[in-house]
């Protein structure tokens, strides 16, 4: 077992009766990575991080969190105190302030004082809700409630963190403040397991990326790799004038391999296999042709495009 390796499972496969919600399943995240889990509802994410979590039992298969394997019918006490887990239904407790909430998780886990206190110093500081620590929980916005649902996860200062949608319904801001904390973690060597929809965030925040499809993992990769694997590279080329002219010439560009009118828009978007080099060539040669460029920017699919070409070619 490699010591780098904070998540690796070998044959991860689990059945609800007639159902394999995860197939077989080889998944290796590094040490410090922020791992970014996606697929379509169905496709087995919820549960394999719950096998992780250990909120549930493998069918078969092992499990092993910084090497060391989780045993089954065991409690693994050792391991799950590495572990952080924020489930997407977690309840929180109304009725208790946040400094209360996270007190009384932080006794759960033995934090004794004066350590104890000054963590959850740390960890309110963290999630950005110092200010909201004798306020009553019902009172809190649903991005401050997430907040708080992660410092729960984070108090006992896990070295493992999954999280299963923790973006889910909240607002731009509140994501934005969300997938800074992420950043912070990070940064200070924690490894994050993440599944989302919204991929936008996730290319922002990972360094690999998993994807899920009818319970296998089907594709697994640095985002970098991907994107040079996967990834087209695209230029959105606008004009003032008629666009027919601008077709004319690009179709006597050899690296052009596409293009596409974008809707209401005097714009192109063009399949591109040249490099940097390529497209000054092409830029210079729209120029000398006389047409009256007002854009001209490369750009690459998104992670969102890769994932819709991959479930595409995957139903096909």
């Amino acid at each position: 077992m490699p010591e780098a390796l904070a998540i690796s499972t070998r044959g991860l496969t689990k059945q609800f009766e007639r159902q394999i919600a995860v197939n077989d399943v080889d998944l290796q995240v590094q040490a410090g990575e922020v791992y970014g889990l996606i697929g379509p509802n169905g496709a087995g994410k919820t549960t394999l991080i719950r096998m992780l979590a250990t909120a549930e039992e493998p069918t078969i298969g092992e499990i092993y969190i910084n090497g060391d394997r989780l045993l089954r019918d065991r409690d693994n006490p050792h391991l799950k105190r590495q572990l952080g887990y924020l489930p997407d239904d977690f309840p929180l407790y109304d009725d208790l302030t946040v400094w209360d909430y996270l007190d009384y998780f932080a006794r759960l886990y033995r934090l004794r004082d004066p350590h104890r206190s000054r963590r959850l110093k740390d960890v309110l500081e963290l999630v950005q809700l110092t200010h909201k620590r004798h306020s009553l929980i019902a009172t809190l916005s649903r991005g401050m409630k997430q907040r708080l649902s992660l410092g729960r996860t984070i108090i006992h200062e896990p070295v493992l963190l999954l999280l299963d949608e923790p973006v889910s319904g909240l607002d731009p801001i509140a994501r934005v403040q969300f997938r800074e904390i992420i950043k912070a973690l990070q940064e200070v060597g924690m490894t994050i397991l993440i599944s989302s929809h919204v991929l936008s965030d996730l290319e922002e925040l990972c360094t690999s990326v998993g994807i899920m499809e009818l319970g296998y993992l089907v594709e697994s990769a640095s985002l970098k790799s991907l994107y040079h694997r996967l990834s087209r590279q695209q230029i959105v080329i606008a004009s003032m004038g008629d666009l027919s002219a601008l077709k004319v010439e690009l179709n006597n560009c050899p690296h052009v391999e596409g293009m596409e009118t974008l809707p209401e828009t005097q714009s192109l978007c063009v399949h591109f296999s040249g490099g940097l080099q390529e497209s000054a060539d092409l830029l210079r040669s729209l120029i000398a042709a006389g047409i009256p460029l007002t854009e001209f920017h490369r750009t690459q699919e998104n992670l969102e495009t890769i994932f819709l070409k991959m479930g595409h070619q995957q139903t096909s």
